[in-house]
């Protein structure tokens, strides 16, 4: 049997919102384990805020754009600083996969320390390239790794404009 979609009005007769803090409290008492006043919610294992309701998990990060907006945040909800825990009303934005892609840090396999950079043995020079929706734009060779990443910043901000995460 399907579950009735969660709607606005639904969240906020259950859920209270700091869009300040990020943080959600219940409304209402719902059993001895969640009562009225409680952080509702805790980590997943996908490192998001989850929240169940009505038989449901739900990541906060939509609930807050659905309580706020009346809507749900597609395709995507963005963390702007890229912690996803931190769902504060002015670090969440609308964002496509490629917007959000943008918005990835740096590689912890990154060996060079620098978002875009590599090594390119074969040639002895540092290596500035970046991808969007699928298309690997090779931005040039660089004397230092720095260099390359001053390229890549500027490749990324051409592409991804607000979204471009560069370090």
């Amino acid at each position: 049997m399907n579950k009735p979609r969660l709607t606005q009005q639904r969240v906020q007769e259950l859920l209270e919102y700091d869009e300040h803090s990020g943080e959600f409290r219940w409304r209402v008492t719902k059993n001895p384990n969640i009562r009225k006043g409680e952080v509702a919610g805790c980590q997943a294992r996908s490192e998001y805020w989850s929240i169940h309701i009505d038989g449901r998990n739900y990541r906060a990060h939509q609930l807050a754009w659905l309580y706020v907006k009346g809507e749900w945040g597609r395709p995507l909800i963005d963390h702007r600083d890229g912690n996803p825990l931190n769902n504060r009303w002015t670090n969440l934005r609308l964002a496509t996969h490629t917007n959000n892609a943008a918005n990835r840090p740096r590689l912890p396999r990154n060996t060079s320390g620098f978002k875009g950079v590599s090594f390119d043995r074969r040639r002895g020079a540092w290596a500035a390239q970046i991808t969007k929706e699928g298309k690997r734009y090779f931005i040039g060779r660089y004397a230092t790794p720095e260099e390359a990443h001053a390229a890549y910043v500027a490749k990324a901000r051409e592409l991804f404009g607000e979204f471009a995460r560069v370090e």
